[in-house]
């Protein structure tokens, strides 16, 4: 490649300042004008031209700001790793169209790895380059300048099969562009910023595309680099779409720079569509060494204090003055905030003195040492990253660390459904509690899983198949699920049934096997005997939706006041919502022996290291298990309406009681597939407990039952094992133990956190081990 890339999509017309949302010098107004101990600059008056270049040399020439080696550490070690996890929905292979954004994405020294081992992906032979790579930054001189010393290095090595363009704007800028549709075909050029030359790179294909990461350059490098924990299968099992995919890119810890709850915000605003095979790498700084930190950002150089002083001139500059901010009159402060895990940069009065804002005069006063904000940057401990991908609606795919000094690169995805965090739920209008009146949103959510269950895990071939015996066929399951949900609102409010009425004669009631007898079964649904006599998928799905329809007008009239909510009312919602919950979490496991969807990932599963001890005393306690909740209640007067504070149960957690519970000694961790398997293989379950459901045996090794199809043992050696309650009885019994009681188990988990915030849960999330 021996010309310049000059292709470069101006996107500023998208910004928020040009379409009347906002401007610089408003924010610079309105920052100044707040009192003493509050003020603050916007941070993007650091990046101008010249600002972009003495980053620059911050990450070429600074030896104390650990974040730019730790990263390209990273990307140099495990660049083809990534690729082909990036790529892991559509079996590790590249697809024509694909889009590779970068947002803020600086010098380009780091990005180069990435965009060696995309090329190195590509298979020889491709006519056009199937890869197109866009670099978002402020500065459009600084695009063409990193763009073309990119040609240079890397032209002959990309030609054919990555082509890299610019894209000049704001993160604002470059999402809203995005969202219409922009890099959509011809779309694009409308924006070309200037006029292309001849160049090596080939022309992009049709598709969306989203925003890239923040970087600089690159000088030192971590030998100490490791690929760390979270290391999951590849993508959501089902989740190629048929566009080709859209990879993000936003490194160099710039997330940081958005406050607590906006990062969380920002990221889910990314255009990751749901289960897609879209990605987003993500740079996340988990240091929390206090000088460490400090003197990341206050170098023995000043290059940083030169970078930081600078954007008082892009301020003056905003207000129609470059020189109205002195720098004389101003010095650098740079602190770690340990309480906060941020790091904060200042402009600090040296002395008391005043500024007229030129065009309007308006003064603004500053005190001597007062100290105006300029830029903070968030570290992240464990429960911080999983919590702000939670909120984020983010699954985590993999995590690079650099070990040394803990920074990471995480990829993440966005799956087909999540539900938030109990704690991340805000208050609707209907109920200010987490176990209260569900929202609609919380059945928005749940219809997604169910959904994704038996649209995407259910084959159509096996739609008049039982999923196990003593079950109905899944397409009975279908029907049940809006036939329940119908049936209660027509109870509850005195209104026909959803036509087809039919339908609850067939959907009623499901196969419930009597637990003293489990070969025989109570009362349920006639259901029709040939698989031509059943209704079909497309008219109960035609149902479905009426039936959802019908909760969404009654939800409106609660929410305008047009219906008052009562606790009946409010009962029907939560028992409706539980129901619909238990069928999709029953349908998985079984599903999970029935269906491989996809490839796991080939990675044994690296567990956490060992707990010092392997058990722990707790007791004697006091504890309260149950609700206060009596149905029997819901019409009293004075507590008909009383709901928007009273939390739902099931008629065996009703009434609250308390619990004595002695003292006694649990094991940190739950029984593994390892730990069942050693005593299986030992002898000493033999004729005691059956062989688990949740393995198979094929070719005299024994596997696993995943949503992913059947997987070696040594890959899930460290999971919880899932079969019965006998299985797990005996074991506890041969090693000289029990099955904790229920109190017992509360206790435990009331004392020790053991949300999947930290990844610490024993459970399954989204078809993972976390």
């Amino acid at each position: 490649m021996s010309a310049a890339i000059t292709e470069i999509v101006d996107v500023r017309v998208n910004d928020k300042a040009r379409n009347g949302e906002t401007d610089i010098r408003s924010e610079i107004l309105t920052g100044l004008a707040r009192p003493e101990g509050q003020k603050s600059l916007p941070t993007m008056l650091l990046y101008d031209e010249r600002g972009l270049r003495l980053y620059d040399d911050i990450t070429t020439s600074v030896n104390e700001y650990y974040l730019f080696p730790a990263e390209e550490a990273i990307l140099k070690n495990h660049a083809d790793d990534i690729v082909q996890v990036i790529h892991g929905a559509n079996e590790e292979r590249v697809t024509e169209g694909e889009i590779v954004l970068e947002l803020g994405a600086g010098a380009l020294r780091k990005t180069s790895h990435i965009l060696s081992a995309l090329a190195r992906h590509v298979p020889e032979g491709s006519t056009a380059a199937p890869v197109t790579y866009y670099a978002l930054d402020l500065e459009e001189r600084e695009l063409k300048r990193t763009l073309t010393e990119l040609s240079k290095s890397l032209g002959p090595e990309l030609r054919g099969k990555v082509e890299a363009k610019g894209m000049w704007g704001t993160y604002d800028g470059g999402l809203k562009f995005i969202d219409e549709g922009g890099l959509r075909g011809r779309d694009a050029a409308d924006h070309v910023a200037a006029p292309s030359v001849p160049r090596g790179f080939t022309t992009s294909r049709d598709r969306d595309t989203s925003p890239s990461s923040d970087s600089a350059s690159s000088n030192t490098g971590t030998n100490a680099t490791e690929a760390a924990s979270v290391d999951t299968a590849p993508s959501t099992p089902g989740s190629m779409s048929a566009h080709a995919p859209l990879h993000i890119m936003f490194l160099g810890s710039s997330l940081g720079n958005f406050t607590r709850g906006a990062d969380a915000e920002f990221l889910k605003s990314l255009p990751l569509r749901p289960g897609s095979g879209d990605t987003l790498l993500l740079g996340l700084d988990h240091g929390n060494d206090k000088e460490m930190i400090e003197r990341a950002y206050n170098d023995a150089k000043g290059v940083t204090k030169k970078f930081i002083m600078n954007g008082l001139k892009g301020a003056g500059r905003a207000l129609g003055d470059e020189a109205l901010f002195d720098e004389s009159n101003w010095e650098y402060v740079g602190q770690y905030n340990v309480q906060d895990r941020r790091h904060e940069a200042f402009y600090q009065a040296k002395s008391a003195h005043t500024i007229k804002v030129p065009q309007t005069e308006q003064e603004m006063s500053f005190a001597a040492g007062e100290l105006v904000n300029v830029e903070v940057s968030y570290k992240y401990t464990e429960t911080d990253a999983f919590s702000l991908f939670t909120d984020a609606n983010l699954r985590p795919i993999q995590r690079w660390t650099d070990a040394p000094t803990g920074y990471s690169l995480w990829l993440l995805e966005r799956p087909p459904f999540s539900f938030p965090r109990i704690r991340a739920q805000t208050a609707s209008t209907l109920s200010t509690v987490p176990f209260g009146v569900p929202s609609f949103q919380e059945f928005q959510d749940m219809w997604a899983a169910w959904d994704f269950v038996t649209r995407k895990m259910i084959p159509d071939n096996m739609m008049f198949q039982k999923p196990i015996d003593l079950r109905h066929i899944c397409l009975f399951y279908c029907g049940h699920i809006p036939t329940f949900l119908d049936i209660h609102l027509s109870r509850l409010l005195g209104e026909p049934h959803t036509e087809p009425e039919e339908f609850k004669y067939i959907f009623e009631r499901g196969i419930d096997p009597i637990v003293d007898d489990p070969t025989q079964c109570h009362p349920h649904s006639e259901v029709p005997e040939k698989d031509e006599d059943w209704p079909s998928l497309p008219r109960i799905l035609e149902f479905q939706s009426r039936v959802r329809q019908r909760l969404r007008n009654l939800y409106d009239e609660l929410e305008s006041g047009k219906r008052q909510l009562t606790r009946k009312i409010a009962r029907v919602l939560f028992i409706t919502l539980e129901h619909e919950g238990f069928h999709a979490e029953a349908r998985s496991p079984r599903l999970a022996s029935r269906l491989p969807l996809g490839s796991p990932s080939p990675r044994p599963w690296q567990s956490q290291a060992l707990p010092r001890t392997p058990t722990v005393a707790l007791g004697p306690a006091t504890i309260t298990l149950g609700h206060d909740d009596d149905e029997a209640e819901d019409e009293e007067p004075g507590k008909a309406t009383d709901v928007k504070t009273h939390e739902f149960g099931w008629d065996n957690e009703s009434p609250p009681r308390t619990v004595d519970v002695g003292e006694f000694t649990i094991e940190w961790r739950p029984v593994t597939n390892g730990d069942f398997y050693e005593f299986w293989k030992s002898g000493k379950g033999a004729g005691k407990a059956q062989f688990p459901k949740s393995w198979v045996e094929e070719g005299g090794e024994i596997k696993v039952r995943t949503l992913y199809g059947p997987i070696p043992l040594k890959i899930a050696y460290h999971w919880p094992i899932v079969t019965s309650y006998d299985n797990i009885s005996t074991y506890a019994s041969v090693k000289g133990g029990r099955i904790p009681t229920e109190p017992e188990l509360r206790l435990f988990y009331d004392k020790f956190e053991s949300g999947y915030e930290g990844g610490r849960n024993v459970a399954f999330r989204n078809w993972h081990p976390v």
